[in-house]
């Protein structure tokens, strides 16, 4: 079936964005009521403009419309130390990854490694194989054309120079999900599909340049070191008023068209992958083939079959890839994770939603708080936590692991410079969508204290809207954004710097 995107929306540019149990592991202490605005702030700091302006003025100030949870609390004893509309669930965004990442460190290890193997099937004999040779994915979520140069020289090393049977690639470990978001647009890089087997966040480097009366154009599988190309993602320049971007099941590879009148004299750009193992057995073929191993082309199998482990390629430590997860907010990495958890429970499921669901109930049982999600990247908005459950999260004794790999957030003035003496420190997850915008972690104020806060704001009327027409960048939603993170920055200066503990 072909699936396209609008012309407005490609040329708006790319922009990304069970009850409460109390068990052995549940918060250390229960979030206790709420206080007064300003009861908590120091009295002889009340000169500063930030003390002397009320949580509700900022928000008012900041004209965002919809809905605005802040909550924040004393990591040392529990208390709520302000609780603004912190009780209304609303669309987490990417701050989403930090549950996630909390799910997979349970569930999986801060140790674990995903693990990518070649096989041989068969008998090899005085450097031939007579049978097949196996690409398997383990589900690795960073496995670059870097890592599988170095799986072909390692295959080299082993002495095989010739496979007499077929070349074969099984992305079994985890389940096939065509994206992960089918209400965002199909050309946006951050919405591939994933399987066990993914190769660069399952992303294809496109790239034009204007040849004569006509366009030259590449689809790479590109890394720091390579820049294979790609058969299995094709690409063709098309005249007509359609579409900029169309995408359609080509059935042995990935079909691309894009509008001549659109592409301007040259550029470039990632586009998603939907067939990730082929993907992945297509750039390894040609690898192969620079270390004088000729693989026929790839063929992609539902069941692993036994065979000897000729070469094994391990990811980074689990904790290594989920504190780069929540650096970068890569949504392939979130979902794999979370599905990769979710089976080291015993769960066998076959979609990310299913997944996800199942992580709200592990997070009921584990920290006492009440989500629902959809995915495990938050690129649905039919994700939903208030603020004030993030926070019962943020300072449960289950969350130790967190805060060591959360992302540093820097304290800026009005004009987005950064305050390089700012006492406050800041560690959080951001979260973007459109007219959607979230930021939860720790601060620690200029005293000493040690905060949890969570910051949810979302405008789902006008966010419902945007999604109706189509619009990847819609009116309103870039200054709509900005507001809401200089309310984020207004309300994190004002706690940091005047809270008295």
């Amino acid at each position: 079936m072909m699936k396209s995107v609008s012309r407005r929306a490609f040329l708006g540019g790319a922009m990304s964005a069970v009850a409460s149990v109390a068990l052995a592991d549940a918060p250390l202490r229960s979030l206790r009521p709420v206080a007064r605005d300003n009861a908590a702030i120091d009295p002889a700091s009340r000169v500063s403009p930030l003390a002397r302006t009320t949580t509700a003025e900022m928000i008012a100030e900041a004209n965002l419309g919809g809905t605005v949870g802040f909550v924040v609390a004393d990591m040392r004893t529990g208390t709520v130390l302000e609780n603004t509309d912190g009780a209304v669930s609303l669309p987490p965004a990417s701050v989403a990854k930090a549950v996630t990442a909390l799910y997979a460190l349970d569930r999986l290890g801060p140790a674990h490694q995903f693990q990518t193997r070649i096989i041989a099937n068969g008998v090899v004999s005085d450097g031939i194989l007579n049978g097949n040779l196996i690409l398997a994915g383990g589900g690795d979520p960073i496995l670059s054309t870097d890592h599988l140069a170095e799986m072909a020289a390692q295959l080299k090393e082993t002495g095989l120079r010739e496979v007499r049977g077929k070349f074969q690639v099984w992305g079994g470990a985890l389940p096939y999900i065509n994206e992960i978001e089918p209400g965002q647009l199909d050309y946006l890089s951050y919405n591939p599909a994933l399987s066990g087997l993914n190769l660069n966040f399952n992303r294809v480097h496109f790239e034009w340049a204007r040849s004569g009366g006509d366009y030259r154009v590449t689809m790479e599988a590109r890394s720091e070191r390579y820049r294979p190309g790609v058969g299995m993602a094709r690409m063709r320049v098309v005249g007509g008023s359609g579409p900029v971007f169309a995408y359609a099941d080509g059935g042995g590879y990935d079909d691309w068209s894009v509008a001549r009148s659109a592409l301007a004299d040259g550029g470039a750009r990632w586009l998603p992958v939907r067939k990730p193992a082929l993907y992945a057995g297509d750039v390894f073929a040609t690898l192969a083939r620079a270390q004088e191993i000729a693989l026929a082309a790839p063929e992609v199998i539902d069941d692993l079959p036994d065979g000897d482990v000729l070469v094994t390629y391990g990811s980074d430590a689990l904790r290594d890839v989920l504190h780069d997860m929540l650096e970068y907010s890569t949504n392939l990495t979130a979902e794999v994770a979370g599905l990769a958890a979710t089976q080291a429970d015993g769960n066998g499921v076959a979609t990310h939603a299913g997944s996800a669901r199942a992580m709200g109930r592990w997070l009921a049982e584990k920290h006492g708080a009440r989500a629902d999600f959809a995915d495990h990247s938050g690129l649905s908005d039919a994700s939903r936590i208030s603020a004030l459950e993030m926070v019962q999260v943020l300072v449960s004794r289950a969350s130790g692991p967190l805060r060591p790999i959360l992302k540093d957030i820097a304290m800026v003035d009005e004009e987005r410079n950064v305050l390089p003496d700012h006492p406050a420190t800041v560690v959080a997850k951001t979260g973007t969508l459109n007219f959607v915008s979230c930021l939860a972690g720790y601060v620690r104020t200029a005293g000493g204290t040690d905060l949890a806060f969570a910051i949810f704001a979302a405008d789902l009327d006008r966010r419902a809207a945007a999604k109706a027409r189509g619009d990847e960048v819609p009116e309103g939603a870039i200054g709509w954004n900005r507001r809401a993170k200089r309310l984020q920055q207004r309300l994190l200066q004002r706690w940091g710097l005047v809270y008295a503990g």
